[in-house]
Order: C-alpha cells, then structure tokens, then sequence
C-alpha cells in the first residue's frame, strides 16, 4: 500500500472535472496519484455520499481537495477513515450543522448571486427540481476575470448546474475538527466573497495561501499555485 496519498480532486458548481486539468498536470509531473471524480451537484448529503464512498475505496491515503461547492462536499465526505488531510480552493468551509446559504449570509453577497439563471429538472415521484448556473454575460466577470475570453466562453457554454436545494442543506460532520486542512483564499473572487473563505479557513485552523487578484477559477489560471499548496499538503501528511 502506497504511503504517499492519493489526491482526490472535487470540482464545484458551474464546472466540471476538467477545470482541474492544470492542476492535474502539476500534480502528475511530480509523481502524485490523482483523481478528479464527477460532483454530481445534486445535493449535499447526496454528494458527499458519493466522495466519501470514492475515496474508501482508493487503497491508502487520501488527500481531499474541494474548489468552491466541493469545499463544503470534501468537509462533510472527508470523515472518511482514510482521508488525511483537507484542501480547499476558493471554496466554502463549513461547521457542523451550518448551510452555505448560512456560511454566505454573513457577509456582503458577492455578484454571483444576482446573476444566476433557474432551471427545472426532472425527478422520478416528486415536483420538478430546480437547479442554477450563471448568466452567461456575466460568467466572465463572476466566475474567470483572469481567464483568457476564448477559454471562459468554453467554459460558461460547459457549465454544470447546482440543486438549488444544496444551498440549504445543513453539513451533517465537519471533518476539519480532526484532520488537518489546508485553504488558498482568491482575493479577488467574484462568485464567493474572499471573507467568506478567509472566515471558513480561519476557523478551520487551516493553512492559508492568499492570492492577491486570482478569480473564482484559480485552479484554471494558476494551477500552479493551486498544485504547490496541494503539494504541501501531501508532504505533511505521508
């Protein structure tokens, strides 16, 4: 069995798994297991479900890592016996018993939520779902403002939706009360508010990396930095 962990990496909404491709690339170049499973967005008990189920069954250590949404998944999921460590990137950390609409309330609402566009989607025995992405206008300035404009328009086009319902979800475990975790705050965030991700990090007595003037989608445009911390992370816990 491996000692040194393997790294799970957790999108958030409006993105999928390829927004870690840079990152992956780092993480690889310098011989680190990696994995960047779907987020199904679908809810957070759900979610969690499925990352936590994941990371069983990788043989050895994991290392967590959660961009956004997938901040709140990897603090719920990272209970998991096998998980050794926590990264959050630009990302929500949740208490226990707290909702990101609760987490997000506390502060001044950043622009990503004035600019998000509803949806229905079907489910089998019930009403219809309700699910959001962002106004595509507005994707580059919300979501990438240090993205090149050929790369965001591919990415607002492939964006993945978020259950509505996932912004009241309640986190059942706050896994960073007995692994160590590690945060990069993205100072100059348009989709969560960067005192929202100083306060969650802060009180999670993470390690925290700040990155004057990277937007929401730090991993796309500096995965360099985003793979360094995650890097620092794998050291200390093999």
């Amino acid at each position: 069995m491996s000692t040194t962990p393997t790294v799970v990496l957790v999108h958030g909404a409006f993105a999928d798994a390829g927004s870690w491709s840079g990152v992956i690339e780092e993480l690889q170049s310098h011989g680190i297991p990696v994995i960047a499973p779907p987020n199904p967005l679908r809810g957070l008990a759900s979610d969690s479900a499925y990352i936590a189920s994941l990371a069983s069954q990788i043989d050895g250590p994991v290392v967590l890592v959660g961009h956004s949404y997938g901040g709140a998944v990897i603090t719920v999921a990272g209970v998991t016996e096998n998980v050794v460590g926590l990264v959050y990137v630009a990302a929500y950390v949740l208490e226990e018993g707290e909702s990101l609409g609760e987490l997000q309330g506390r502060f001044p609402l950043s622009p990503l939520v004035s600019n998000l566009k509803q949806w229905t989607y079907p489910v089998p025995g019930a009403d219809p779902g309700v699910e959001v992405t962002i106004d595509e206008g507005a994707f580059p300035s919300v979501f990438a403002a240090d993205v090149p404009a050929d790369l965001t328009k591919v990415l607002a086009a492939a964006q993945r939706p978020l259950a509505a319902s996932a912004f009241e979800e309640t986190a059942p475990a706050a896994a960073w009360k007995s692994k160590p975790s590690w945060a990069l705050v993205a100072g100059a965030d348009e989709a969560i508010n960067p005192e929202v991700e100083r306060f969650g990090a802060k009180r999670a007595g993470a390690t925290i990396v700040e990155l004057e003037g990277a937007s929401h989608a730090v991993a796309v445009s500096q995965p360099e930095q985003v793979a360094d911390l995650i890097r620092d992370a794998v050291r200390a816990t093999s």
